[in-house]
Formats: C-alpha cells, sequence, structure tokens
C-alpha cells in the first residue's frame, strides 16, 4: 500500500484528487441555479404557496450561510479529507431526499441537509487544492481550473434545469446529482490525502448555535410577514426573537477566545465596507434568479425549458468577465473595477423595472449581460480586496466571513424580496379586482397571487384574470428589483467612499 507521501505525489491519485473536488464543487454549484427554474412546477406539483418556494430555496441558503464559518474548523480538527467526503455524501442523501419528496415538508427537510452538506463541501474544496499543490504555478492551474469549472455549472443549471423538468419530471433535477456524487465519494477515497490541524482548530458551538437560530427566525420573520402581515403575531414574534439571537450572537463572538465571526476586523472600515457589499452581492445578484425564474414563466409565459435558455446570457457574461478579470486588473485597479460591478448590478437591476409581460426578449437579455457582466467583476474584486484588508495570518478566517455574509445576503434578500414582491402584487391585484367589482377582492387577490392560481378569479373571464393576475405579478416583480437595484449601488457609493491602501492593488499597466 502506498505511504500518503507516495499517494500525493502520484499523478493518478492527484487527477482522481483534481476529478473529485472539480464534480463536487460542480453539483453544489449547480443546485444554487437549477432548482430556481423549477420553482413554478414545484408549486404545482406541491400545492404550495410563494411562502412555500421562499423556503426551497432559503432553506439551503439558511443552512449554507450559518455552518460554513464551522466548515473549515470542522476540517482542521477532524480532517479536511474526511470532511469534505462526508459533505458530499451527505449532499447525495440529500438530493435523494429531495427527489423522492411528495410533499413541501419532505423537500425543505432535504433542502436543509443538502445546504448542510453544502457548507462543509464548498469552502473546503479551496483548502483541499491548495493542500495537494504547494508549488504555485500548479496550484494557479487547477484552481483557475476549478473556477472555470464551476462557472460552467452556472451556465449549464439553467439550461438542464428546464429540459429535465419538462422532459422527465422535477425529480429529475434531484437525482442527477446522485450519480455524481457517488463517483465523487470514489475519487475522493482514494485520490485525496488526509490532513488536518487540530490545534487551529477554532470550534465556537454557543455561536453556531446561535448563529442558526437568530438567522432561522429573521427568515422566518421576513417571509411569514408576506403571508400574514408585518403586523402579525407570527411575523412580530419572529423578528423581535431574531434580534434578541443577533444580540447573543454578538455577545458570545466578542467575549469567546475563537469566534465563528471575527468581530475585531469589522473595526477597519474598508473590511466592513467591502463585506457589506459581498452581501449586497448575495441580496442583489445571487438572488436574482428566483426572481427572473417567476417573472418569465408567471408573467411572461416561458415553459421551463424556455426560461432556461433565456437565463443564459447572464451566466455567461458573469463567466467570460470573470476569465477576464486578471487582464482587466492590469489596467485598471481593482477597486475601480469593485465599483463598477457593483454600479452595473445597481443599474441593471433598476432599469428592469420598466419590463412587462410583452417586453421584447432581446432588451431582457441585454440587461441580463449587463447584470452578469457587473457580477463577473464583483465577485473576483470583493474576494481580492477583502483578502487584501487583512494580514495573511487572518485570511482564511476573512475569506470564510466574506462567504457567509454573501450566503446570508442571498437568504435574506429571498425571504425580504420575495416578501415584498408577494405584498405589492396583492395589493395591485386587489385595487383591479375592487375596480371590477368582485367582492372580497383583497382575500381572492391573496389566493391568486400566493398560490398563482386562477381559479380565485373565476368570477372573470379567462383573458382577463390572467391579463390582471399577469400585471400584478410585474408589479410585485418591479418592488423586487428595485430594491436590489437601490442596495447595488448604495453598496458601489460606498465603496466610493472608501479609499483603499495603494499598496494593496495592483499598479495600472
Amino acid at each position: 500500500m502506498d505511504s500518503p507521501i507516495q499517494a500525493a505525489a502520484d499523478p493518478r491519485r492527484r487527477l482522481a484528487l483534481v476529478a473529485a473536488v472539480y464534480l463536487g464543487s460542480f453539483i453544489a454549484t449547480l443546485d444554487v441555479s437549477i432548482v430556481n427554474v423549477a420553482l413554478p412546477t414545484l408549486q404545482r406539483a406541491l400545492s404550495t404557496d410563494l411562502a412555500g418556494l421562499q423556503w426551497v430555496i432559503d432553506i439551503y441558503a439558511l443552512c449554507l450561510s450559518a455552518f460554513m464559518l464551522s466548515a473549515g474548523p470542522l476540517g482542521d480538527r477532524y480532517g479536511r479529507k474526511r470532511a469534505w467526503l462526508a459533505g458530499v455524501a451527505v449532499f447525495t442523501i440529500g438530493s435523494a431526499m429531495c427527489a423522492m419528496a411528495g410533499s413541501l415538508p419532505i423537500l425543505l427537510a432535504g433542502r436543509a441537509v443538502q445546504g448542510v452538506a453544502g457548507a462543509l463541501m464548498i469552502p473546503g474544496a479551496l483548502s483541499l487544492l491548495a493542500h495537494a499543490f504547494p508549488e504555485p504555478v500548479g496550484r494557479a492551474r487547477v484552481i483557475g481550473g476549478w473556477s472555470s469549472f464551476s462557472a460552467l455549472s452556472l451556465v449549464l443549471g439553467p439550461l438542464l434545469g428546464g429540459l429535465l423538468v419538462d422532459h422527465a419530471g422535477w425529480q429529475s433535477i434531484f437525482l442527477i446529482n446522485i450519480p455524481i456524487g457517488l463517483l465523487t465519494v470514489g475519487l475522493g477515497l482514494w485520490g485525496i490525502k488526509e490532513s488536518s490541524h487540530p490545534e487551529h482548530a477554532a470550534l465556537d458551538p454557543v455561536g453556531q448555535v446561535l448563529s442558526v437560530l437568530w438567522l432561522g427566525a429573521l427568515t422566518y420573520g421576513l417571509i411569514a410577514a408576506g403571508e400574514h402581515g408585518w403586523g402579525s403575531v407570527q411575523a412580530a414574534s419572529a423578528l423581535v426573537a431574531a434580534a434578541i439571537g443577533l444580540a447573543l450572537f454578538l455577545m458570545v463572538e466578542a467575549r469567546v477566545a475563537r469566534p465563528l465571526l471575527p468581530l475585531g476586523l469589522f473595526r477597519d472600515a474598508r473590511f466592513s465596507v467591502t463585506n457589506f457589499a459581498s452581501f449586497v452581492l448575495g441580496f442583489s445578484a445571487y438572488d436574482s434568479l428566483f426572481f427572473f425564474s417567476l417573472f418569465l414563466q408567471q408573467v411572461q409565459g416561458w415553459s421551463p425549458s424556455d426560461t432556461g435558455w433565456r437565463l443564459v446570457p447572464q451566466f455567461v457574461a458573469t463567466g467570460v468577465v470573470a476569465s477576464q478579470f486578471g487582464r482587466l486588473a492590469k489596467r485598471f485597479d481593482v477597486h475601480t473595477l469593485m465599483v463598477a460591478g457593483y454600479g452595473l448590478i445597481g443599474g441593471a437591476m433598476l432599469l428592469l423595472t420598466l419590463f412587462s409581460a410583452d417586453t421584447s426578449y432581446v432588451l431582457l437579455a441585454l440587461l441580463f449581460v449587463f447584470l452578469g457582466a457587473g457580477t463577473g467583476l464583483a465577485v473576483p474584486a470583493t474576494s481580492t480586496a477583502v483578502m487584501a484588508s487583512v494580514p495573511a495570518q487572518r485570511s482564511g478566517m476573512a475569506s470564510a466571513t466574506m462567504n457567509a455574509l454573501r450566503q446570508a445576503g442571498m437568504l435574506i434578500g429571498i425571504a425580504l424580496l420575495g416578501t415584498l414582491m408577494s405584498t405589492r402584487a396583492t395589493s395591485l391585484l386587489a385595487d383591479a379586482l375592487g375596480q371590477a367589482g368582485l367582492a372580497n377582492a383583497r382575500q381572492a387577490a391573496a389566493a391568486a397571487v400566493g398560490r398563482h392560481d386562477l381559479g380565485a378569479l373565476a368570477s372573470l373571464d379567462a383573458s382577463t384574470a390572467h391579463s390582471l393576475l399577469a400585471s400584478a405579478l410585474a408589479g410585485g416583480f418591479h418592488a423586487a428589483v428595485a430594491c436590489s437595484g437601490i442596495a447595488g449601488l448604495l453598496a458601489a457609493g460606498l465603496l466610493v467612499s472608501v479609499r483603499p491602501r495603494a499598496a494593496a492593488l495592483p499598479a495600472r499597466a
């Protein structure tokens, strides 16, 4: 049997390691985009409402953001190979649970399992590659390939999701993960060398529990506000619990020796603003797919397959711009590129407020390209700026914080903006139904918007009901993307106000 050193040097095993990490990252990233395309189909199949769809995405994002900060310490203590492969195996089990779900609660349980597993998989991938390829040239090559492979999964997600939903049923978007997950575990068991540094493990169990509780309460409160109103007992009590939980979490993190969230780093204004920008990236750009999928299918009437094709320009633009980021950084400093990225995101989202059910797809695709280009600039620029704002020995913690805040931004964005979309659409539809003389206009509007159910408007002719509902949903979409756009421009403005250290950024060519 080969020794660990021989195994690490064996090119076949290094190839197996690279293949395993690439495939594991592929299914974890694919899951972000592939599920969104299936949302309207899931709504019909599981007889759920918009709040249920918010939870399908948010329960994954909640577990991912809450547990991501613990992933590094777990790998340090128990072994990076063991932790990462456990993540892949659990993700595969969670995918099987989702595929077999016959009701929304079972699907949400499977998505939660996927989220916890993703928290081990996503940050652990780079750590495995860095340890397997200590030489700078080889490391840069495999990490570049990893980035390209992850970008490919984002492009394929909407396409593959739409085709699978239309031709093989919604369960297939989860079943596809099972053979890939099993292959990944097999390759990883053979190719990955175990490594650990238990003396550096900074586990914070109290902080971990509190982070799950306050984020979960906040998400529940925001989604409940869309179902029951902001003044309802469900929403108000959950939001108060979230505020108390956040206060307790910050108190624990300020006192514990090795905190999950390094509060001391936020004393640096540049670190704070850049991490706020990372939060906005999740809030404005990462959650846009949720709203675009609903807009294209429920407002403009496209099928899942057609929707998948129409979302591709955004991800192609992201991949192309991100792949050229190194060249751009030789001509423009990273701070300028970062401001431009958030400006493009904010501007594109605000312009989407002009679009309606009959807007030409050419115009929509053009804005998708601008949004994708902004994301392609913002992601690498934000990562570079965060790493430049801390000492080298704090880089791992800074990276984990940045990624966790980005996922939290997506989590809160879907909960808050989904509620904003729902309440605005319901209000617009209720007004239209009231003008048409319908009794119980508010209740009928809430049922039609929440479940996309024209049966609630049965007293109107089908054409009028469809037109009124599509118009109301478009208005709700406008409210959500307007809020996203304002957040993007706010991030750009705050970044302009923070002067970076000149030494931390590349010089102009």
